[in-house]
């Protein structure tokens, strides 16, 4: 019931690709550039500046994206209220998810979701607390769930579940036997910390500021780009890490890691939904009551 060649366009325009724009579209790619090329003769400019096999948008490209954002925005909240009006949720969500929470906390919620209401079509982008903040802003995504402290005037932040950071080190380390070490030995052990715009690495520095500490303090053996690689670099190292009580619920039950109480130092924190603000999406509302009634009965 929707333009077609607008889903076109706002899909070549955000991958500026007219290859991926085919496949996510599932359409062949002389389709794609055939609809381009109606709607720029429709407007009579050029939407896309050619040169080899890249392609930008031009000035009227740009003007015509960021209406298409509004409009695409709209044909989804048409989606879902005339499915509601069958009873029924449906239309498309786009899910943008840190990696704790894309690997760890929301993809149960996922499979139970999908159950519920599998005439919503649902897609999952995981990235850092950065990445997907960035993409939401960008349009590419619809509802986000991150785990920094940092907020961003543009969004809107509302608490999702509660997360716990506790410290751990593989089961035969020397301090595996420990119930509780100081601060002072925290700086001298070697420890394996997230990236630069990982929310994980922001709450942790946040804490360990609050305790007296700088992350300049700790011995820093290794940063590495996702907690399984933290995880995994743990099992064959003498380093203890900060991460989440979700991500290693199975290492502690089989007993390849161990946590290690800090004296004075609890990490606690809260993984939020983000909207942008000032817009309200009926299935990405619809979707986060529902992931909070799971959480809720845990």
């Amino acid at each position: 019931m929707f333009d077609f060649r607008l889903t076109v366009f706002y899909t070549v325009a955000k991958r500026l690709s007219f290859t991926k724009a085919a496949a996510e579209l599932f359409v062949t790619q002389p389709a794609i550039t055939k609809h381009v090329q109606e709607l720029e003769s429709q407007l009579g400019m050029a939407l896309f500046d050619r040169r080899g096999n890249q392609i930008s948008l031009t000035t009227a490209g740009n003007v015509l994206l960021r209406h298409a954002e509004t409009i695409m925005g709209v044909y989804r909240q048409i989606e879902f209220d005339l499915n509601a009006l069958k009873g029924q949720p449906g239309g498309r969500l786009r899910l943008g998810a840190s990696s704790t929470i894309a690997q760890y906390v929301i993809p149960a919620v996922l499979a139970r979701f999908q159950d519920h209401s599998p005439e919503v079509s649902l897609s999952l982008l995981s990235g850092n607390t950065d990445q997907i903040e960035q993409a939401l802003l960008n349009n590419d995504i619809d509802l986000g769930l991150v785990e920094g402290r940092t907020h961003h005037s543009d969004i809107r932040y509302t608490p999702f579940v509660k997360d716990e950071l506790v410290l751990v080190c593989r089961a035969d380390h020397p301090l595996a036997g420990r119930d509780e070490i100081t601060l002072d030995e925290l700086k001298t052990v070697p420890i394996a910390l997230r990236e630069r715009g990982s929310g994980s690495l922001e709450v942790v520095e946040h804490a360990l500021r609050g305790a007296g500490l700088r992350l300049n303090d700790l011995n820093l053996a290794m940063q590495l780009g996702s907690t399984e690689g933290i995880k995994s670099y743990l099992t064959n190292s003498a380093s203890i890490a900060f991460i989440s009580i979700f991500a290693v619920q199975n290492e502690l039950k089989n007993g390849i890691l161990r946590v290690l109480d800090v004296a004075g130092l609890t990490i606690q924190r809260d993984f939020y939904s983000v909207q942008l603000q000032g817009v309200s999406e009926g299935l990405a509302d619809t979707f986060m009551r529902f992931a909070r009634q799971q959480y809720n009965r845990r």
